[in-house]
């Protein structure tokens, strides 16, 4: 009887204990399925992303020309007005903001080409095929130790606050993807950003790989490289000094 007695209280112990596990359960997947059967994966992710960020980039344009067209109306009958204008024309070109066109180079980074069907061969480690964000950011970094003037990857004009980064075999650049092949032009002294591109080691490096495993590597010189000018915002929410 003691035994039954035992039961008897435990009984109602395990399902209070039982309950309260559900509860907290459902309170921390907030009403999902803690199993996974709902996880998000990250590339649908960033396309919502960048979907957000070009409705965003539309409106901030719309904003930028109301508000062109309002100081052009007053520009003539306030002075301050005029020089604001040309303070913020003259701040512009030198961080990025205004059209520049000049000779340059441009460098072409892309993956090793597939088998007919499609795939990569299984002897070889595919990390080797694709172009990672370590090989364009040893581009890049080329590029300004060469001089670089201003410098664009894909269509977007890089400025202080641009960082470039991979998701998967895509690279993602103010909010939007892009997948190869990855175009980078740099406006300045040609011969001299070419030189620094063949000193850089990170470059050479690819330049390895792409004999042995058929990456993509070319760099051409132009006399007019057309390049637009940054529209994103400049906000710089975070920043860290740098110890010397």
């Amino acid at each position: 009887m003691r035994r039954l007695d035992g039961w008897r209280f435990a009984v109602p112990a395990v399902c209070l204990v039982t309950g309260l596990l559900f509860a907290v359960s459902r309170n921390a997947a907030d009403g999902y399925d803690l199993r996974g059967g709902r996880t998000t994966e990250l590339s649908g992710v960033v396309r919502e992303a960048e979907s957000e960020v070009g409705e965003a980039q539309q409106r901030l344009a719309a904003l930028r020309a109301e508000l062109e067209r309002l100081g052009v109306a007053q520009e003539g009958s306030d002075q301050r007005i005029s020089e604001a204008r040309r303070t913020a024309d003259r701040l512009g070109a030198r961080v990025g903001l205004t059209p520049v066109t000049g000779p340059g180079v441009e460098v072409r980074l892309t993956d090793a080409p597939r088998g007919p069907d499609g795939r990569y061969p299984k002897d070889v480690d595919p990390d080797s095929l694709v172009v990672h964000q370590v090989d364009v950011q040893s581009v890049l970094n080329a590029l300004w130790a060469g001089g670089a003037e201003a410098v664009s990857v894909a269509d977007q004009r890089l400025v202080s606050t641009s960082a470039v980064r991979c998701i998967g075999n895509t690279l993602l650049l103010h909010g939007r993807t892009y997948s190869p092949p990855y175009v980078i032009q740099a406006i300045g002294d040609t011969e001299r950003m070419s030189a620094a591109l063949e000193a850089e080691p990170g470059v050479r490096l690819f330049r390895q790989y792409a004999q042995v495993y058929g990456l993509g590597y070319r760099v051409s010189a132009s006399e007019a490289i057309r390049m637009p000018g940054y529209t994103g915002p400049l906000r710089l929410d975070k920043a860290q000094e740098v110890p010397r």
